[in-house]
C-alpha cells in the first residue's frame, strides 16, 4: 500500500516531465569545466560540443531525459566552494544539450550544489534538479554536507522557477549516515517529501553500483512520491527495477566498456532499452 503524504499532494513528477512512468533518464558525465583539477585549458565549445555528441547518442537511442553533471569535476567541491565559473559553465552546457535534443533535461551540480543547479536549470531551460542531500545531513567524500532544502526551495521561489522539479537521494552514495541512523530509511524518504522534493531517488553505495530491492522497495514504502534509482541500472536488473520504480537514472552501463569516462556506447544502449521495453510490456 502507498505510503500516506506527509505534504500537499501533487501531480507524479515523473508523468509530468516525461510524459510516461517507467522513464529512462541518461546522464551527461561532462568533460572537466573551467576551475576543476582536470581542466587544461580546452575552448568551452570543446566540452559543450562532447555534451551534445553524448546527448544525440542517448536521444537516438530512445531514451526519455537527460541529466547533465559536472562528472569530470572530481575531486567535487562541497557547494560552498564552488566557484561562479562553474554554474556558468554549466548554464551554457545544459542550454545546449536541452536545444540539441529536444528532450527533458535536468541538472546536477557536483557535490550538492542545489543552489547552483537551480541558477543553471532557470538560465538553461532545464525541467529539473538533482540534488544528493536534500534534508538532513550526513559525511560524504567531501566532508560534512547539509541538506539544502530551506534555502533552496526559498531561492526557487526567488528566481521565479517554482516549475523546476526537485529530484532528491535518499541514504545518498558516497558516504557515512552514522549521524541519522536512528532514523530508518522509511523516515528518511518521508524527509525528502516533508521538505518538498518531487521524486525519491535510491541509489547503491557508490557510482556503478546497484540499489538492493530491498532498500528500493523500502524507500518506496516510505514516501507518497514517485521513485527512481539513480545508479548501477543494467539490462539485468532493470525489469526487477521497473516493477518498482516509476523511472532510472543510468549512465555507467551505458558507457563503452561501461566505464563511466567513456563516451555512450550505442549497441549498450540499444540492449539496455529493448530490456526496458520487455519491462514496460
Amino acid at each position: 500500500m502507498p505510503a500516506q503524504p506527509v505534504f500537499r499532494p501533487r501531480a507524479n513528477a515523473i508523468e509530468t516531465l516525461f510524459g510516461r512512468r517507467k522513464a529512462v533518464i541518461g546522464v551527461i558525465h561532462s568533460l572537466p569545466l573551467p576551475g576543476a583539477p582536470e581542466y587544461d585549458g580546452q575552448p568551452m565549445a570543446e566540452i559543450v560540443d562532447f555534451a551534445v555528441a553524448e546527448a544525440l547518442r542517448y536521444r537516438d537511442g530512445g531514451v526519455d531525459g537527460l541529466i547533465v553533471e559536472n562528472h569530470g569535476d572530481i575531486p567535487f567541491s562541497k557547494p560552498e566552494h564552488l566557484g561562479p565559473e562553474t554554474a556558468a559553465g554549466m548554464a551554457v552546457m545544459t542550454e545546449a544539450v536541452r536545444r540539441a535534443s529536444g528532450l527533458t533535461v535536468g541538472v546536477n551540480v557536483l557535490a550538492n550544489g542545489a543552489i547552483q543547479a537551480l541558477a543553471v536549470a532557470k538560465a538553461a531551460g532545464a525541467a529539473f534538479i538533482r540534488v544528493n542531500q536534500w534534508a538532513n545531513a550526513y559525511v560524504a567524500n567531501e566532508g560534512f554536507v547539509e541538506g539544502p532544502a530551506a534555502a533552496a526551495t526559498r531561492y526557487r521561489a526567488w528566481l521565479r522557477a517554482r516549475e523546476v522539479k526537485i529530484f532528491a537521494d535518499v541514504h545518498v552514495k558516497h558516504g557515512a549516515h552514522a549521524l541519522t541512523a536512528d532514523r530508518s530509511i522509511p523516515e528518511l524518504a518521508r524527509d525528502v517529501e516533508f521538505f518538498d522534493a518531487d521524486v525519491a531517488i535510491a541509489t547503491g553505495q557508490r557510482t556503478g553500483d546497484s540499489a538492493s530491492m530491498e532498500e528500493l522497495s523500502t524507500i518506496a514504502s516510505g514516501t507518497a512520491l514517485p521513485v527512481a534509482v539513480g545508479s548501477g541500472v543494467t539490462p539485468d536488473n532493470v525489469g526487477d527495477i521497473l516493477t518498482v520504480a516509476d523511472a532510472v537514472i543510468v549512465a555507467s552501463y551505458l558507457k563503452r566498456d561501461g566505464v563511466w569516462w567513456n563516451p555512450v556506447d550505442p549497441e549498450r544502449l540499444r540492449v539496455f532499452m529493448a530490456a526496458v521495453e520487455r519491462a514496460r510490456t
